[in-house]
């Protein structure tokens, strides 16, 4: 898949996607589907317009490209969104970028999707363009629900893995650089790859999980280690199951399979031990089972 920054773009008849697609959900997938170029945003558009208000992001952009790219479209076309480009009102959004800059011929977008100065811009305005034919996908539901970024950020705050996997198509991933820690895993038997979670990214709920860690089963702590006094903050750690290497400084992509159970202090780092073993007992066996039964995408 090519990657162009907007300014570099060149016209030719497209087939235009439009949106933030944080998490890249069913939702979003369902908007991109038969399209050959995505245009998105980054950062998120309220991040710039409204810094109190901007949601803790589902994915990093580097997620969010790879799951794009897995949907086979050929080109993502990214437009750096700042305060300047705020101001651009809707019809110049629609002359200047999708017309002249793009050249689409069909643009596809969500049911709630709005867009230009304060947006003001609506599927309405779209639809009536005789440039390019408009396709207004409906929001998928799952149990009588919407399938939105804002339902799955509340899934994953709750250790819902998952249901936010139905929801996503796929795992919850989080990615990042594996850092340094206290060694404690180590010192325990158990070495885990440290990750400092981003501010503006959202964090599982406290607790065990099952997951991936670069296709290896993992057993994953996310919280704050209560048996012992650090200052660490808040830390996923990853024990990637029968495999033990360097992996300071390398980036990691974690995929959560589900909660195995919430965050425990123990008196006795004996028990702790015990514990730790029967959650990558847990672990093993939630992984095993998740690739009997793998989800389509991602």
């Amino acid at each position: 898949m090519k990657i162009t920054m907007l300014p570099d773009a060149e016209p030719r008849p497209r087939h235009v996607a439009i949106g933030t697609f944080d998490g890249v959900h069913l939702g979003h997938q369902a908007v991109i589907d038969h399209a050959d170029t995505v245009l998105t945003f980054d950062p998120h558009p309220l991040t710039v317009l409204r810094p109190e208000a901007a949601p803790k992001l589902i994915s990093t952009f580097s997620l969010r490209r790879d799951v794009i790219d897995g949907l086979g479209v050929e080109e993502l076309v990214v437009i750096p969104f700042d305060e300047a480009f705020s101001h651009l009102g809707p019809d110049e959004f629609v002359r200047e970028i999708l017309v002249e800059r793009l050249g689409a011929r069909k643009v596809s977008i969500g049911e709630n999707f709005h867009f230009g100065a304060r947006a003001k811009g609506t599927p309405r305005l779209l639809a009536k363009q005789a440039e390019f034919e408009t396709r207004l996908v409906s929001m998928i539901e799952i149990d009588g629900e919407p399938v939105s970024s804002t339902r799955i950020r509340g899934q994953v705050e709750r250790g819902e893995m998952v249901a936010a996997r139905r929801c996503l198509g796929a795992p919850f991933m989080v990615e990042g650089t594996v850092v340094e820690g206290d060694r404690r895993g180590r010192e325990l038997g158990f070495p885990t790859a440290n990750l400092f979670p981003g501010k503006n990214l959202v964090t599982p709920a406290s607790g065990i999980y099952a997951a991936f860690a670069d296709g290896v089963p993992a057993a994953v702590n996310v919280g704050y280690r209560p048996t012992f006094e650090n200052d660490l903050g808040l830390l996923i750690e990853v024990h990637l199951i029968g495999r033990e290497e360097d992996l300071y400084g390398r980036t990691l992509r974690v995929a959560f399979v589900e909660r195995l159970r919430g965050e425990e202090r123990f008196e006795r780092v004996e028990d702790l031990v015990a514990q730790i073993g029967l959650d990558i007992e847990n672990a093993k066996r939630a992984c095993a089972a998740f690739t009997e039964r793998p989800p389509a995408n991602r």
